[in-house]
C-alpha cells in the first residue's frame, strides 16, 4: 500500500515525455529580489580584511590560494599566517606574503586585492589561517583534499548563476547546511554586477561578503560566465573579464594554460577541466591547443572521474539561450566522447536539467545526420544555472521534451556529487523548497572508464 501511494505522489509531480521527466513544480517566474548593498557592510575594525575566499593553488591539491580585500595597503595587511590545527603547544606557524593589486572601473576604485598561494600542504589535513593586523585579525580554516587516487571518496557541491538575491541566500545556506560538501564547482555567473548601471562594481564587494561564510572555508573552482565579462566600451571599459581576473585568481599556469579562463585541477579522484565559453576555441586558438593536450594528460588510473565545466550548455531544452553552446559542442564533443568524459557541468540557463548519455558527432557537411543518440561513452550533461540570480527563473521548455533530456525543472537549487570510488558516484539535485534531506533528482552515476554500465533509475540508492 505504501509503495502504491508513493507511486501516485511521484506521478503527480512529473510528466513523462519521450522517456524524460518534466517536473510540474514551477517556481514563480518573476525576477528574484536582490539583497541591498546595505545588507552586507564591511566588517568592523581598522583596515579589517573582508571578502575572504579560497581556491586550489596547485594542480594536485597541496596548494591553496587565499584571497582577501582591505581598504588600505598597510604594513602586514598583505600577509597570511597559517598552521595545522593541532591540540597543544606544538604549533608551527608559517607566513606567506600575498601579491597585491587594485583596479579602477569607470567611477569605482577597488580596495586592495591580496592573493597568497601557500604550497606543500599536507593532504587531508585541517589548517587554520589568519589575515589582518592588530585588533582586526580574522581567523578561518580549511581542510586539504586527500591525496590524488582512484578510490578516494570525495564530495563536490555544484552551484551556478548564483547572484545575491534572497533566493541566492536560500541556495547557499541550504548547501552549507549539509556537511557532505567539500569543494564547490561553480560554472560561472557570480555577482551580476552588470545588471546594474555602469556594471556597478560595488556588487562585486557585496557578493564577496555574501559568499565569505562559505568561500573562506571551502575552496570554489570557478568557470567564467557571461556576467563576468564586464566589457563596456561606451564607458571606456574595453578589457573583458578584468574585474573577475583581478578578484578571483586560480592556478592556471600549473596545468600549462596561458589564461585563467581555462585550466585544470586534480582533486582527490577527479580531474576537473574548466573551459571558457567566451574565449576563442576554434582550431589553432590557444584554448583549442591547450584542451587537445590536456585531454591527453588525463590519467584515469589516478583520477578516474573526468569532469568538465563550461558556462554555456551544449544540451539544453529550455527556450532561453537555446543552442548558444552549439558551436563549442560541434568543436569539442567528439573529443569528450573519445576521452570518455563522465560529466559536463554548465550554467547560463536559469533552470535545472540533466541529460541522458548522448552524443551528436556523426554530422558532417554532406551526410545530413544531426540527431543526438544514446552513447555509452558520452558524458551526462548538467545545466544548473538555477542558483537564484536577479534575472529570475527560466520557465519555458521546448515541447515535446527531447529524448536526450532525462529530467528538467524550473526552480532554484544546488547539487551534490558524492564520488564513492572509481566506479560509482551518487548525484543529487536539491530544490530550494525542499529540506536538504530530499533530492528532487537523483542518479547513481557509473564511471565511463572503469564501469561503463548504463545508469538506470532502479540503481539509485536514494530515489
Amino acid at each position: 500500500m505504501k509503495i502504491f501511494i508513493l507511486s501516485i505522489l511521484v506521478l503527480s509531480l512529473t510528466t513523462l515525455i519521450n522517456g524524460g521527466i518534466t517536473s510540474k513544480y514551477v517556481r514563480q517566474a518573476q525576477p528574484a529580489n536582490e539583497m541591498s548593498l546595505e545588507t552586507f557592510p564591511p566588517p568592523a575594525g581598522h583596515n579589517a580584511p573582508e571578502q575572504v575566499h579560497i581556491t586550489q593553488g596547485d594542480h594536485d591539491g597541496r596548494g591553496m590560494i587565499i584571497s582577501w580585500v582591505t581598504p588600505l595597503n598597510q604594513a602586514g595587511s598583505d600577509v597570511v599566517t597559517y598552521w595545522i590545527a593541532v591540540n597543544g603547544s606544538d604549533i608551527k606557524r608559517r607566513k606567506k606574503k600575498a601579491s597585491t593589486s587594485s583596479y579602477k572601473f569607470y567611477d569605482y576604485s577597488s580596495g586592495f586585492l591580496h592573493h597568497a598561494t601557500i604550497k606543500n600542504l599536507e593532504y587531508d589535513t585541517k589548517y587554520i589561517y589568519e589575515v589582518g593586523t592588530g585588533q582586526s585579525v580574522r581567523q578561518f580554516s580549511f581542510t586539504t583534499p586527500p591525496k590524488v587516487g582512484p578510490d578516494v571518496p570525495y564530495t563536490f557541491g555544484i552551484i551556478g548563476d548564483l547572484g545575491q538575491t534572497y533566493a541566492s541566500n536560500e541556495t547557499l545556506y541550504q548547501y552549507m547546511s549539509n556537511p557532505k560538501g567539500q569543494t564547490i564547482l561553480f560554472p560561472g555567473d557570480l555577482a551580476y554586477q552588470d545588471n546594474h548601471p555602469n556594471h556597478d562594481q560595488r556588487k562585486w564587494d557585496t557578493w564577496g561578503r555574501f559568499m565569505e561564510p562559505c568561500a573562506a572555508y571551502q575552496p570554489i573552482i570557478y568557470a567564467a560566465g557571461n556576467h563576468e565579462i564586464d566589457f563596456v566600451p561606451n564607458i571606456g571599459e574595453r578589457h573583458a573579464f578584468r574585474p573577475y581576473i583581478h578578484r578571483y585568481h586560480n592556478a592556471f599556469k600549473t596545468s600549462g594554460s596561458i589564461s585563467p579562463l581555462w585550466y585544470s585541477v586534480r582533486r582527490g579522484p577527479a580531474h576537473i577541466i574548466v573551459l571558457s565559453s567566451y574565449s576563442g576555441y576554434g582550431k589553432y586558438t590557444p584554448q583549442y591547443v591547450w584542451l587537445e593536450q590536456e585531454l591527453k594528460n588525463v590519467n584515469r588510473e589516478e583520477t578516474p572521474w573526468l569532469i568538465v565545466m563550461v558556462h554555456s550548455p551544449w544540451y539544453n531544452s529550455v527556450n532561453y539561450h537555446y543552442m548558444e553552446g552549439e558551436s563549442m559542442r560541434v568543436m569539442f564533443e567528439s573529443w569528450f566522447v573519445n576521452s570518455k568524459v563522465d560529466l559536463v557541468i554548465a550554467g547560463h540557463v536559469h533552470a535545472y536539467e540533466r541529460s541522458e548519455r548522448v552524443s551528436n558527432i556523426k554530422y558532417n557537411i554532406t551526410n545530413g545526420l544531426s540527431t543526438p543518440v544514446k552513447d555509452p561513452n558520452a558524458p551526462i550533461y548538467i545545466t544548473i544555472g538555477d542558483g537564484g540570480n536577479i534575472e529570475g527563473i527560466a520557465n519555458s521548455f521546448t515541447d515535446p521534451q527531447p529524448s536526450y533530456s532525462a529530467y528538467r525543472e524550473s526552480s532554484f537549487g544546488h547539487a551534490l556529487l558524492e564520488i564513492k570510488n572509481k566506479t560509482h558516484a551518487q548525484y543529487t539535485w536539491h530544490r530550494n523548497q525542499d529540506s536538504e534531506r530530499i533530492a528532487a533528482d537523483s542518479i547513481m552515476m557509473y564511471n565511463r572508464y572503469f564501469f561503463p554500465k548504463e545508469e538506470l533509475a532502479s540503481d539509485c540508492l536514494i530515489c
